[in-house]
């Protein structure tokens, strides 16, 4: 289900329940004025008959022109009937003629009443009175009633209940049209963002390039990162394995040659030699392909966690050197990137800070400006600032006597490179060698 849909069908659930509800209310108030109009209509009826009636020998008399012209109009719905306190009906209007009425009722003197009563189920409001009525000789207790049958009462509420169901459909349909219509123009970023995306795939493009509000707009810039980091991952892939396969063609060439040759000890010493050489650069390479690459998705990486894992384990390979370690590192700082990368770079730093330091090792790390920079120190023999360059070169080692390939720095300076970050080698004030990265 699309997400216009549902927001339709919300609405509309919504949209319904409040026409409901505002259409029950006003129907209830309506009902409820109709029905004290109809109540103070039929009191004034009752108080006007009291008034015009006259009792004579236990015989209630009536002017001969009633006072309501439906009294004596024949089942006009509106009828009038006097009786005792025995229920005898002593009068009753012309309207009532081949009507049936309901008994009246047996009240106490001064009781009032109003209610609605069903003779046959026909539905009547009626509003008695009961009263102490004094003659010339003697008093007797009349109840003076008037009747209103429920056809114009409900022939009333029909018509408005019509009435209102008919403005609150046309209000409800004339609102989801106006939402659809709004709903349509507010999506359209969204749509637009969909078009985009299959243009990008099917190649048309390769960025989402419009501009959207800013309630998507971190959304579309994720998306344009991610595509980004992917292209780079291709190059990244395609390029290794160019590299890969070029510099593998000399060491292939040589052992070949050594094969084909008698086998001599210094032969042997050669083939290990290209077979050492080999795996380095396979290493290399495949280091270089995996690395993520600036990225500001995924979770951030404490960097101050990082640093004290790696001088664990380094701290215990050289152990014999009894290195001071100086770390000023604020514990909230965090790398956004892949772990992997970050533990790479730091690894190979320190590694070479710790190799090459006679007692001291000092790690500073701070955020200026959106920018994270760490710099790592050590007290060693240092670097001469004319080989800088050359050491930041694959396969160059500041000492060929010392262990390794000369891929450490290369490693750290392609990585940093895909973090649109820059490393840096100078002197350090303690003396050494001090390598400055900044992401």
């Amino acid at each position: 289900m699309s997400l216009a849909t549902r927001i339709n069908l919300s609405a509309a659930l919504v949209l319904l329940s409040f026409i409901c509800l505002t259409a029950f209310a006003l129907e209830r108030a309506f009902f409820d004025s109709t029905e004290s109009a109809v109540r103070d209509t039929m009191s004034s009826q009752l108080f006007a008959l009291m008034a015009a009636a006259e009792v004579e020998n236990q015989q209630v008399i009536m002017p001969s022109n009633e006072l309501d012209a439906l009294l004596g109009l024949p089942a006009s719905g509106i009828y009038a009937t006097i009786s005792n306190s025995a229920g005898h009906i002593l009068w009753q209007s012309s309207s009532t003629i081949s009507i049936a009425l309901p008994s009246p009722p047996l009240l106490t003197q001064g009781e009032k009443t109003f209610n609605k009563v069903y003779v046959d189920d026909k539905g009547f409001y009626r509003t008695t009175y009961t009263v102490l009525w004094p003659t010339q000789t003697d008093s007797i207790e009349l109840t003076f009633s008037v009747i209103t049958d429920l056809h114009s009462f409900d022939k009333q509420i029909n018509r408005y209940r019509t009435t209102l169901w008919g403005w609150l459909s046309a209000m409800a349909a004339l609102l989801l049209c106006s939402q659809a219509i709004i709903l349509r123009w507010g999506l359209s970023p969204l749509r637009q963002v969909g078009i985009e995306l299959n243009r990008i795939e099917i190649g048309q493009q390769q960025q989402i390039e419009a501009h959207y509000p800013q309630e998507i707009e971190r959304l579309t810039d994720n998306i344009n990162l991610f595509l980004e980091q992917e292209r780079q991952q291709k190059i990244r892939y395609r390029d290794a394995m160019g590299n890969l396969a070029h510099s593998l063609k000399t060491p292939l060439a040589v052992l070949q040659v050594s094969l084909q040759a008698d086998t001599q000890p210094q032969d042997k010493l050669t083939m290990l030699e290209q077979l050492d050489r080999m795996d380095a650069i396979v290493k290399y390479q495949l280091q270089w392909v995996v690395t993520a690459g600036d990225t500001k998705l995924g979770a951030s990486v404490n960097l101050l966690s990082t640093i004290n894992r790696l001088l664990n384990s380094l701290q215990k390979v050289y152990a014999a050197k009894a290195i001071t370690v100086q770390v000023v590192v604020d514990g909230h700082l965090s790398f956004r990137g892949d772990e992997g990368d970050l533990m790479e770079v730091l690894g190979n730093l320190l590694e070479n800070a710790f190799k090459w330091a006679q007692q001291q090792v000092a790690i500073t790390a701070e955020q200026t400006n959106k920018q994270l920079i760490i710099s790592i120190d050590d007290d060693g023999v240092g670097i001469a600032l004319e080989k800088v360059d050359e050491l930041l070169q694959r396969g160059v080692r500041a000492d060929q006597s010392t262990v390794g390939h000369g891929i450490g720095l290369s490693i750290v300076k392609n990585i940093v490179q895909a973090y649109g970050g820059k490393l840096r080698i100078e002197q350090s004030y303690l003396g050494g060698a001090r390598v400055v990265i900044t992401f």
